[in-house]
């Protein structure tokens, strides 16, 4: 291969996913990536016990990076870990003040 050639490859190369922006999933592939349907997830937002989202153009979005860091929430190792990083609505919730 010519050595312009591979330079060129090499640069192509270097655009790999690490060198984009982050990329944001719509509810229904976000609810895809965790597993979930879409409406759990729309309901975990509603309650605020879902991950972090934005609205971008009147449209929610999720971050990959969000999404993970949701879901290792709920890490557990054992049935036996204790359950203080279950997944429950935050003290000013819409469902936790209905519980009051």
């Amino acid at each position: 291969m010519p050595p312009a050639a591979a330079v060129r490859r090499s640069r192509h190369l270097s655009d790999t996913p690490a060198n984009l922006p982050p990329r944001f999933l719509r509810t229904p592939e976000a609810a895809r990536f965790l597993g979930l349907s879409g409406r759990t997830l729309e309901k975990h937002r509603y309650f605020g016990t879902g991950p972090a989202y934005r609205r971008i153009g009147g449209r929610v979005v999720y971050s990959v990076d969000d999404l993970r860091a949701w879901a290792d929430i709920g890490i557990k190792h054992s049935t036996s870990d204790p359950g203080q990083d279950d997944l429950m609505p935050r003290a000013d919730s819409a469902i936790a003040r209905s519980r009051r």
